[in-house]
């Protein structure tokens, strides 16, 4: 007696539950080492803000709260249309699938965006850790520790979006064909 082979079914798999397990187990460990990456990067900044809270309290000052609290709803707000984007994918909403995944590239893109021009507001300002940094006295270089942190957690946060929008660019045709359903819908 033979059983068809699901269309879904990886050929390195036995079952699809053994392929779900598996895509599980990948996202937990991608997880973890983004928060040990990530907490490294925090450790690093509190230990530099211990060391020279004066530094770091002026270099603070010349970020833009406003744009700060939009990219943060613009990241929430993208989390929650990816996981209704997942949830349509498991209910079989193909149309709406497909809505979400376009909204959350358009929110990642907003972000990149508004990076831009907070970056160019530091390259202009000469606040870019390197040979032409310059910060006013009293505080000077020191806050360039400040700004190397800065750059290096938001630079590694827009790469994780530009990352994140070009797989969504690869998986929305996919998603269009209605690849992925309640019986598979891990990608």
């Amino acid at each position: 007696m033979s059983t068809a082979h699901p269309t879904s079914l990886a050929h390195q798999f036995d079952s699809l539950e053994q392929q779900k397990e598996s895509a599980n187990l990948g996202m937990w460990l991608f997880l973890a080492q983004e928060i040990l990456f990530f907490g490294g990067l925090f450790a690093a900044y509190m230990l530099y803000r211990w060391r020279d809270p004066e530094a770091f309290a002026a270099g603070s000052h010349e970020l833009d709260i406003t744009l700060g609290l939009i990219n943060t709803v613009i990241l929430i707000a993208s989390s929650l249309t990816m996981a209704l984007g997942v949830h349509a994918a498991q209910t079989n909403k193909t149309r709406a699938l497909v809505r979400w995944m376009l909204a959350t590239g358009g929110l990642g893109l907003a972000f990149l965006v508004i990076k831009y021009f907070e970056y160019s507001a530091k390259w202009h300002h000469h606040l870019i850790p390197g040979p032409n940094f310059h910060f006013d006295p009293p505080i000077g270089g020191r806050a360039e520790m400040f700004f190397s942190l800065y750059f290096a957690m938001t630079g590694m946060h827009a790469l994780h979006m530009i990352v994140g929008i070009a797989i969504l660019a690869w998986l929305l045709p996919r998603a269009a064909r209605g690849t992925y359903n309640a019986e598979y819908h891990n990608p």
